[in-house]
Parts: C-alpha cells; structure tokens; sequence
C-alpha cells in the first residue's frame, strides 16, 4: 500500500462539494475511507500527486510539470467514431462553454495528450484499456465504491399482481428506456407491469448545463405506468430493494454507451436486485462471470428474460443472490481499496 499521508495530493472533482457520485465513488472515496488529506487542485500550485477526473479542463493539466498526475478517463471517449458530429464539436463546446480554458477543436488529440502527459490513467473496462494504452503505458483498471449506498439489500423476491420494474442513473441516459419500449409493451399486454424511474428530475442535454428537459415528461412517453423518484443516497437503496427487477438498456450500436463498465449492475447486484441488461461487453462478461443469463440483444430477448422473472420466484432468487454473491466476491469494497493502492504504489 502507498503512504499518501505525507504528500501533498491534489484532487480535480466532478463537484467542489464533493457530492456528486462520480467523486464518492472513486478517488474521494478512496481517500476517505484511507484517511488521506487532499485539496482541490490549482495548477498553479505543486503537489506530489494530481488526480483528475473527466471534469478536469485537460487543456491546462496537460501541461503541468510540478508533480505527478493521475488521469481518472472512467468513459470511452477514445472509442467514439471520428465521424460523430457531437464528437467533432466536443472541444469547441467545452471551450465555448468555459470548461476549458484553451480551445482544442480535436477532442480525441487532446485526450491523447492528456494520455500521455499522465503519470496513470485509469479507466473501467478491457476495451479501454486497449484504447489508452497506445499513449500511456501504466494503466489500471478501477471500478466504482458504493459502500455509500448500499443500505439495505433485497430480502423479498415475492411478486404482487403489477411486476415493478426499476431503472436508476443519471437523466442523461433514461433515454435508453425507449429502447425496449416495445418489449416492454409486449410484457405489459400480457402482465401488468410498473416502472420506477430513479434520478434527477432535469436532464440537461447539452455540457451538463443546457437544454434542461423535465425527466417525468419524458418518461411518461414510455406510456406506462411510471412513477419518478429523485435520486438520493438516504433512499435510493429502499426504493430500489421493494421492487421485483431491474433493468439496464444501452444503445449497442453506440460506442460511447456500449462501452460503459458494469458499475451500474454491480450496484444493482450488491443489493441483490434482478437485473436484465443489454449484452454490452462489461455486462456480458458480468453475466457470464456470475453464471447468469440476462444479457438482451433484440427485443424479444427483453420480453422473454423480463416475463421468465414475472413468471419465476425462484428464477428472482436466484438471480439476485448469484449477482450479490460475485458484486461481493471479486468487487468488494477491500478489493477496489487495494486496486487504488496498487495505482499509487506504481506511481510512488
């Protein structure tokens, strides 16, 4: 284990306030649990060690020369298509919108940069990896702390009349619902079901911070039964444990979103919650991993694992208590801890 007690360590958050889960999920929740002192890094100050998150303005840290950095690139930007408009007019957005001080119109170039200048990067999955390593070559895979939000697990597997079905995450991404509108609608004819929509009651389209959409209004075009629940971390875990299933869908044609790390399900597992997700890689080989099999590519695959829950307790039993036994055994809170030490240590 490295000693950061006696460094100086810097940190550039998702938030100041250090409340949003991007930061208590991964470097600020290392440290605390660790009890190691940082700040929010200036760069214009030295430090023994910089960490950065995605929010962090890489058109100045790139640059930086007074101590060591860590890039925390938990998303895979690298993999999106050169081709991709929102893509090609990433950096010019950034710029305009202040987050980043110097305008880099080749956002891809500028992560590369950032890449190579970095000390370590982490990031989630293989398939990151395989991406970064091109630029850097201490690369460490680190998936997300929840210890913070588990506070209660699912006990009770029995069904009423309506099967509720549950989604959780952030509002930028609660469009994926719509792709299995019809397989839900196809369930829905067949058995009552229910959604429970889990997040933050705007959704910006734009930066974080523009465009603001209400979320119910959206999802209430799934036209089914569906209640909105603000996301928070005193109840999230009780909303989410009194229903029957939940779900993940992404857009597999999609780099960015097929790319995601199976984060999300292991939260889900570790409350020993159903889950059916879209086959992406991470969730593929969670899945497999788990000795489960709730990955969908069609529709049909979405109403078939979704009515096999309805239909089965025990199929319920099982997945829920398969999916907390292996979140448990190979991401336990020990083991995340330990992956962050071993960062350091290649660092110290």
């Amino acid at each position: 284990m490295a000693d950061l007690k006696g460094l100086r360590v810097g940190y550039v958050p998702y938030s100041t306030a250090l409340t949003l889960p991007g930061d208590r999920r991964r470097f600020a929740g290392y440290a605390q649990a660790r009890s190691i002192d940082f700040e929010i890094a200036d760069p214009r100050k030295a430090y023994d060690v910089v960490v950065l998150s995605e929010r962090a303005d890489i058109t100045v840290w790139r640059d930086y020369r007074k101590g060591k950095l860590v890039f925390d690139l938990i998303d895979s930007y690298l993999a999106i298509p050169r081709t991709d408009l929102k893509g090609r007019l990433r950096g010019l957005a950034k710029f305009v919108s202040r987050q980043h001080r110097y305008l880099r119109l080749d956002h891809w170039r500028a992560l590369e940069e950032m890449c190579r200048r970095s000390d370590a990067v982490i990031c989630t999955t293989a398939e990151q990896r395989r991406d970064i390593e091109k630029f850097c070559s201490n690369v460490h895979i680190i998936l997300d702390i929840h210890s913070s939000v588990i506070q209660q697990v699912k006990t009770d597997y029995d069904a009423g009349p309506e099967f509720t079905l549950v989604w959780e995450g952030l509002p930028a991404t609660v469009e994926g619902l719509f792709l299995i509108k019809d397989a839900l609608h196809a369930v829905h004819r067949n058995r009552p079901i229910s959604l429970q929509v889990v997040t933050d009651p705007l959704h910006y389209r734009f930066l974080a911070q523009y465009g603001g959409r209400d979320v119910l209004d959206m999802v209430r075009k799934l036209e089914l039964p569906v209640t909105l629940h603000p996301w928070d971390e005193k109840t999230c875990a009780e909303i989410l444990c009194v229903c029957d299933a939940a779900l993940i869908p992404l857009d597999l044609n999609d780099p960015f979103a097929a790319g995601k790390p199976e984060n999300k399900l292991l939260l889900l597992w570790r409350m020993g919650i159903p889950t059916v997700v879209s086959a992406s890689p991470a969730y593929e080989r969670a899945m497999a991993a788990a000795g489960l099999d709730y990955a969908c590519r069609t529709a049909s695959d979405w109403q078939r694992r979704i009515e096999h829950l309805i239909e089965n307790q025990s199929a319920r039993i099982e997945a829920g208590t398969r999916g907390r036994e292996y979140a448990e055994t190979h991401f336990g809170e020990a083991q995340l801890l330990a992956q962050w030490d071993a960062m350091f240590a290649s660092l110290l």
